[in-house]
């Protein structure tokens, strides 16, 4: 069987990390950090053999006591049935094989251990993807690779149960953030140590005037008050179970003794008629920020 590309070049993720280290902003980390904390809080457990995957772990050392800090890579440091809380703290992203690292931290979960993961989502720097493939096209009449592919909810969703999760929930966060221009935007992702590290990457500078068509067109399409360019971070958490026998089973079709329609005082619409399905995420956005 063969192998798939890799999608990323380790040796520069690794370096643009370190780079990051000397003058960085972690803005990111400290934003999920705080919603993993409000998480943990509703769940009605003391979990007390916690590990954390990250790339930087000197952001993730003091957030739970005793906690494991897991490097992240194609084979993670975990050993089989040895934690009951697994935290990928944004590094799902760069993986060559998601559902491979979901299996093996399922694998690394004690029966009813908790799995949560947070990482940037389809709509993550949509406006910068759009605006730098527009200027790419019309300069140079093709594309490159420029920015990470992200997924989506929906197919991170099916991951979770691809890698044998039980109760498995994938919900995004949509917030915005504004730069001066898109000079100050790149600045700010490399600070997070998120610059390019595509294997496919072109290794020779971005052609002439790419950056200002770019920008022009950025702010033709997405304009913003105050002269600023708007970025769209869409932040997708993932939350999964190991299997375990007393965990919350669901019933068998057909065997209910209510209609959910008289519990709600509604009419029921026939499944041939229904109208447009629920979405699959919550979004939120906040306002301008630097």
């Amino acid at each position: 069987m063969t192998r798939p590309p890799a999608l990323t070049d380790r040796s520069a993720l690794n370096r643009n990390r370190q780079r990051a280290l000397q003058n960085g902003d972690f803005f990111a980390h400290t934003h999920i950090a705080a919603e993993f904390q409000e998480r943990l809080n509703e769940v009605n457990r003391t979990f007390t053999r916690p590990a954390i995957v990250t790339g930087f772990p000197h952001l993730w050392a003091d957030f739970l006591p005793n906690a494991t800090l897991v490097p992240d890579g194609e084979i993670l440091d975990l050993q089989p049935g040895a934690h009951d809380l697994i935290i990928d703290a944004l590094t799902l992203h760069w993986a060559d094989d998601p559902v491979g690292q979901l299996v093996q931290a399922r694998r690394a979960l004690l029966p009813d251990g908790m799995y949560l993961a947070a990482l940037p989502g389809g709509q993550t720097l949509s406006e910068l993807r759009s605006a730098l493939a527009e200027a790419e096209v019309a300069l140079t009449g093709g594309l490159s690779p420029r920015v990470l592919p992200m997924a989506e909810i929906r197919d991170l969703g099916a991951l979770l149960q691809r890698a044998g999760f039980a109760l498995p929930v994938a919900d995004s966060v949509l917030q915005t953030a504004s730069y001066r221009d898109l000079r100050h935007l790149a600045a700010d992702l490399r600070a997070m140590g998120e610059g390019n590290a595509l294997m496919q990457r072109l290794r020779r500078p971005a052609p002439r005037g790419l950056i200002d068509q770019a920008e022009t067109l950025y702010r033709a399409n997405y304009p913003a008050p105050d002269n600023r360019i708007l970025a769209s971070f869409d932040c997708i958490y993932l939350t999964g179970w190991a299997p375990s026998a007393d965990q919350p089973q669901p019933l068998r079709p057909g065997t209910a003794r209510a209609r959910l329609a008289d519990a709600l005082q509604t009419q029921e619409t026939p499944l041939g008629d229904a109208a447009t399905p629920l979405p699959a995420a919550r979004g939120h956005e906040s306002g301008p920020t630097d």
